[in-house]
């Protein structure tokens, strides 16, 4: 039998989730793989050339020419009451002496305790820096800032602003909070997972980020934009 406690703890995760489904949409959860691949290099698209609009956050683009790969996750949703997450697909391209690699999928997730109520909807750019920061991506899952010499700095606008103090980090988070606020605890050491149901919609079966990323005959015309986009910085 649960103690009061316990059932105080289970209640609040289940408001918690029950927030975080609701925000999330039921639409996203009803697309094919591929319909939702292409909506997220579209949204993907948009967040690039928002930050580009955005005192302080322009300043990803000025990473760029020395990183090795960019994540981008154009709505992450996060969520909260007592129990907090978020979560948000996104994708990742790796720079090649030929230009941007097709995208492989991936959803950012995370979740806290603690003293916090609120929603909100942020888009996210990870600059990657080195190969070891990618690496640790391309494993079967990555906690950024918190996998084994991966560091890393944040940049955000918006509910929980803050600078970084850190911008010799190997991975450089740039956030925009869309919507709402959040109050209380951040969330912290977010996991960025593939999502092996796009990536093979995609691509086919059995294909892994890796392979998707630097084998050149990998290719999603629909990300042929987002390529063209990326390459102006």
């Amino acid at each position: 039998m649960l103690s009061r406690f316990s059932r105080r703890r289970f209640l609040a995760f289940a408001a918690g989730a029950a927030m975080l489904g609701s925000l999330g949409g039921c639409a996203e959860y009803e697309e094919s793989p591929v319909l939702k691949a292409e909506h997220l290099v579209d949204s993907a698209v948009a967040t690039v050339e928002r930050f580009q609009t955005l005192e302080g956050l322009q300043r990803f683009s000025k990473y760029l020419p020395d990183s090795v790969a960019i994540a981008i996750f154009p709505s992450v949703i996060k969520a909260g009451f007592f129990v907090g997450g978020e979560a948000g697909n996104g994708v990742l391209m790796v720079r090649s002496g030929s230009g941007w690699s097709a995208p492989a999928f991936y959803t950012m997730g995370a979740g806290s305790f603690g003293l916090q109520f609120g929603a909100q909807d942020t888009e996210v750019i990870l600059v990657i820096r080195n190969q070891g920061a990618l690496d640790a991506v391309l494993k079967d899952q990555a906690k950024i800032g918190a996998d084994a010499g991966v560091t890393a700095g944040f940049y955000g606008v918006g509910a929980e602003a803050s600078t970084t103090t850190n911008m010799g980090a190997d991975v450089l988070a740039f956030a925009n909070s869309k919507l709402g606020a959040f109050a209380g605890a951040s969330v912290e050491g977010a996991v960025i997972a593939r999502r092996q149901d796009i990536n093979e919609a995609v691509y086919g079966q059995g294909k892994t980020p890796r392979d998707i990323v630097t084998n050149p005959a990998n290719r999603m015309a629909r990300a042929d934009r987002l390529a063209a986009v990326l390459s102006k910085y």
